[in-house]
């Protein structure tokens, strides 16, 4: 029996806070890690099988860490325990290990130790872990918003694995928004309110990918409304909320999302001044430097692309620097990017050939590996044929050979057409000179 079996079928006490009463109980609930949690992946398969191994989940605050935590307990035969690494130390530790050694040994079942904040245990706290995890006799879940690689002891972090939660994206956290408006039992749902679309994309936007944000934001909305007036969230509450961080985004009716939008139309458009205008606005209005950065490196590639391969040299270098130096001299190394991205020629033909490309792996028949591509480095490869009749291509004058590379039901399709921009531009003339433009 799990720790949480009976929550799962009780209705939370109704003065939790609604984050916590709106916490995923079960996998369906879990959005917005679909590259962990989604059908068929690793996780949700050792989850589906009781066979979770000892991981850290790794992400900013507000992805789902602790819930995700929960859940496994919930939808295992597992035992689970919860402790703080801020708060917990060796006796403690020691103790759940007795209970998890009895329990393995009586009952057959497995202990879940959830520690939360695990880059706070010391080096000789985390070295009393590794024999458990490692003889099984507990199963360690971390959590950390550190990067455990430089956060974590080598030897425990290679007996787990790592799985990085991302920051909810937007359709997420609107997601788990509406859930609680429209949930009877845990959330909202009584009261009959109503939030328009455009109101929960602004409280998205504030919370920047973090769902208790989001969640709290509306449930300080909602109490500002009068029992006997309309049950509607306004723009007027949020900003009476958020205070001068939405306010410097929306002083002419633009949310956060239109800024952003704004910024990288600017910069794919090639005005300069229109792209410092919004990166102004965004960083007055206090908006996390990360996510600029990340905007900006995403345009060099998607953009500018190999018209001018420097940008995204450019962009990572600003953001590089933006995390070694803080603001508010990061602004500097951002608006540097942002004006070179802006006036450095642009092509998008990288980008629109992944798209297709991946398009053409989902939709259609890839085939296999031609013969003479295939490894043959490793005995009975060369019986099958492997390697056979390959051409290597330094042995040809200017490194080039005319050989097929792609699957034979691909061998005619060009995913990668160059545009005569920049140094595309000398990449077409290449390609036309080996005849396969």
């Amino acid at each position: 029996m799990s720790l949480f079996d009976d929550d799962s079928k009780v209705s939370p006490e109704p003065k939790l806070p609604l984050a916590v009463r709106m916490r995923p109980i079960t996998l369906e609930e879990f959005v917005g890690q679909d590259e962990i949690t989604g059908n068929g992946m690793f996780l949700r398969r050792m989850i589906e099988a009781d066979t979770v191994p000892s991981s850290i989940l790794f992400g900013p605050p507000g992805t789902g860490k602790t819930t995700l935590a929960h859940i496994i307990a919930r939808e295992t035969d597992s035992h689970f325990e919860q402790i703080n690494a801020v708060s917990a130390g060796v006796a403690d530790i020691r103790k759940i290990i007795d209970g998890a050694r009895t329990r393995l040994t009586l009952r057959r079942q497995r202990t879940i130790l959830f520690i939360d904040e695990i880059h706070r245990f010391s080096k000789s706290q985390q070295d009393v872990l590794l024999p458990y995890v490692e003889n099984g006799t507990i199963t360690l879940i971390g959590a950390t918003t550190e990067n455990p690689y430089f956060e974590v002891n080598s030897p425990l972090l290679s007996r787990v694995r790592v799985f990085r939660l991302l920051p909810l994206d937007e359709a997420a956290v609107i997601a788990i928004l509406e859930r609680s408006l429209k949930d009877e039992q845990r959330g909202l749902g009584k009261n009959g309110i109503i939030c328009p679309r455009t109101v929960l994309e602004m409280i998205a936007a504030i919370a920047n990918g973090d769902a208790r944000v989001a969640i709290n934001l509306l449930e300080q909305a909602a109490s500002m409304l009068s029992t006997e007036g309309p049950q509607e969230i306004t723009m007027k509450h949020i900003e009476a909320i958020a205070g001068e961080r939405l306010v410097a985004y929306d002083k002419q009716g633009d949310n956060h999302y239109d800024v952003t939008s704004a910024f990288i139309k600017s910069m794919r458009g090639s005005d300069p001044d229109a792209a410092l205008h919004y990166l102004a606005r965004m960083l007055v209005a206090g908006e996390d430097v990360k996510f600029i950065a990340r905007r900006i490196v995403i345009c060099a590639a998607e953009d500018v692309g190999n018209a001018d391969p420097a940008a995204l040299t450019v962009a990572m270098a600003a953001a590089q620097a933006v995390q070694f130096i803080g603001m508010p001299e990061g602004r500097i190394p951002l608006a540097q990017a942002a004006v070179y991205i802006a006036t450095a020629p642009k092509s998008n033909a990288a980008y629109m050939a992944i798209d297709q490309a991946m398009a053409d792996i989902r939709n259609r028949k890839s085939g296999q590996v031609p013969d003479h591509l295939r490894d043959s480095h490793y005995k009975g490869a060369k019986v099958w044929g492997y390697g056979k009749n390959y051409l290597y291509p330094h042995n040809y004058e200017g490194a080039y050979v005319t050989q097929q590379y792609l699957p034979d039901e691909l061998k005619d399709v060009r995913y990668y057409k160059p545009t005569e921009y920049g140094f595309e531009a000398t990449i077409a003339e290449r390609l036309r000179q080996t005849k396969r433009k």
